[in-house]
């Protein structure tokens, strides 16, 4: 069994499109990570060509754009983004803290902005 914590091992880090990230488990197949943005920041517009991603909205929320698609995004809303699915998460007033599941396993390599 690997068991982490978040305050212990899941050392925060910057990815790629500007989202603050602490990843939980990474594993050759999958990765679990909790995303944050600031009131009113933007993760940079981008897609993944081979991870699907389903995001999981755990304390605010903001305006998600997916393929054009924009809605509004709330605690305990739960978003699937498949595969070459162009998004961008807009934070709210109150900030947004997400987790994000990827399959497979969310790599830099296979991320792509405008």
């Amino acid at each position: 069994m690997e068991l982490r914590n978040r305050e212990r091992d899941a050392i925060p880090f910057v990815t790629k499109d500007g989202s603050t990230i602490r990843e939980y488990l990474h594993t050759g197949r999958q990765s679990l990570a909790e995303a944050t943005l600031a009131p009113g920041q933007s993760t940079q517009r981008h897609y993944h060509a081979a991870s699907e991603e389903i995001y999981l909205i755990v304390e605010g929320g903001g305006l998600l754009e997916v393929d054009g698609e924009a809605r509004d995004v709330s605690q305990g809303d739960a978003v699937l983004i498949v595969p070459g699915s162009w998004h961008e998460l807009t934070a709210g007033p109150d900030g947004a803290r997400l987790l994000c599941c990827c399959v497979p396993a969310y790599s830099d390599d296979d991320t792509y902005f405008v």
